[in-house]
């Protein structure tokens, strides 16, 4: 892993809110606004920035958690931010603080946190529960 980052450096992504992001289970729309999981991969994705610049060749991140502590809706149509910033780096393990908005509008925060690993060990341990 390149160690090429410090605590404090960020990434931000930005992601237009589509149709296909509102809230719905079973084709049955909830709510018309940005969905947890649709908001949840944005996140990841913000944060695996990092990661994709930090991994070699051989290795690859794998999520160790993520939270998410929601603020205000954000709404189809609407370009969510998400800035995600470093807060340590422990070994191999990198966690981060993010942020959510929609302009001023602050609509998530919290943390996630990835490993990365040699492909080879992600492997193993996917092997260790029937997957290859």
């Amino acid at each position: 892993m390149k160690n090429i980052f410090e605590v404090g450096d960020q990434i931000k992504i930005e992601r237009l809110i589509e149709d296909s992001d509102v809230a719905a289970f079973n084709g049955e729309v909830v709510h018309k606004v940005c969905s947890t999981f649709a908001l949840a991969r944005e996140i990841e994705w913000s944060s695996r920035q990092f990661v994709l610049q930090m991994r070699e060749e051989d290795e690859e991140g794998i999520g160790t958690m993520l939270t998410i502590d929601h603020k205000a809706p954000a709404f189809v149509g609407e370009i969510v931010e998400v800035m995600a910033e470093i807060e340590s780096i422990v070994k191999n393990e990198i966690t981060c603080t993010y942020e959510a908005k929609v302009g001023a509008r602050i609509i998530a925060t919290g943390k996630t946190g990835q490993k990365v690993l040699k492909k080879e060990a992600i492997n193993h341990i996917f092997s260790k529960f029937g997957q290859r």
